[in-house]
């Protein structure tokens, strides 16, 4: 069963391609997407990523 992980406290100029590849180094990533202002489209600083594989996301810093 996949892992959603929410991920807070994000800097605004981040990308869902850059928290893709923070947590990509700790194993699969199904999905990453950095939440997005309906009206503006900047960044309101937190995501969440998917991971299949609960041991890896464990591993992943919260």
């Amino acid at each position: 069963m996949a892992t959603n992980i929410y991920v807070g406290n994000l800097p605004w100029s981040t990308t869902t391609d850059e928290l893709y590849a923070m947590f990509q180094q700790y194993g699969a990533v199904t999905r990453a997407q950095v939440v997005t202002d309906r009206e503006t489209g900047r960044s309101r600083g937190f995501g969440f990523v998917e991971m299949p594989n609960e041991a890896e996301a464990q591993a992943a810093p919260l």
